[in-house]
């Protein structure tokens, strides 16, 4: 099964307002960027972006956000292919996606930045779009080892999980080291599985 990249969603052209946009945001900021500025930088007229995202700025940020995390988890998702059991699509899952948070620039900057705004995109206002996003690429990955139910409910743990550990790291629980991701894995998210 082959991953398929979030940019093929968009064409050329919205890709590079989008681009424009989430560099105006890291320029500017949420608040105070504005359709101008994103026009400008991405080198099309209002119009343009308008009958592009129809619905406008409102639009063209969660726009944003959706192809932001679509290559997140397009990044997850080739990671985890070929995985033989339910603990390793589970241990590669969290491993993967906690390095990805830890090293992604933009959204360093972001939460520098715009913390307000940033952090509600990854708990309040956000997690049910990363939940509904995240099931969409893994959820047919955990196909082959749980029902559909059940990998929709693993899906959302290993979200809240990977963001709550990004957003207040634990002296106790590291995501980098595999072996103690392994060992939560196997004790509370595997063998509970196997009783039922």
């Amino acid at each position: 099964m082959g991953v398929t990249p979030a940019v093929t969603l968009y064409g050329e052209a919205e890709c590079a307002v989008l681009d424009a946009t989430r560099e105006c945001v890291e320029r500017f900021g949420f608040q105070k960027v504005t359709m101008d500025d994103i026009c400008v930088a991405a080198k099309v007229s209002r119009a343009t972006v308008y009958r592009m995202f129809p619905g406008g700025r409102d639009v063209l940020f969660e726009a944003v956000r959706e192809r932001s995390l679509a290559d997140f988890f397009t990044v997850v998702r080739a990671h985890v292919e070929g995985a033989d059991s339910l603990e390793e699509v589970l241990v590669r899952c969290v491993t993967v996606a906690h390095a990805e948070l830890m090293g992604d620039q933009h959204l360093a900057t972001m939460l520098a930045t715009e913390p307000g705004e940033t952090l509600g995109d990854l708990t309040v206002n956000g997690v049910s779009r990363i939940v509904r996003v995240a099931a969409e690429f893994m959820s047919p990955l955990l196909h082959s080892f749980v029902e559909e139910a059940r990998a929709q409910e693993i899906v959302e743990i290993m979200c809240r999980l990977v963001i709550s550990a990004f957003l207040a790291p634990s002296p106790l629980l590291d995501f980098s080291n595999e072996a103690m991701v392994r060992r939560l894995v196997r004790t509370y998210l595997v063998a509970p599985l196997s009783t039922h």
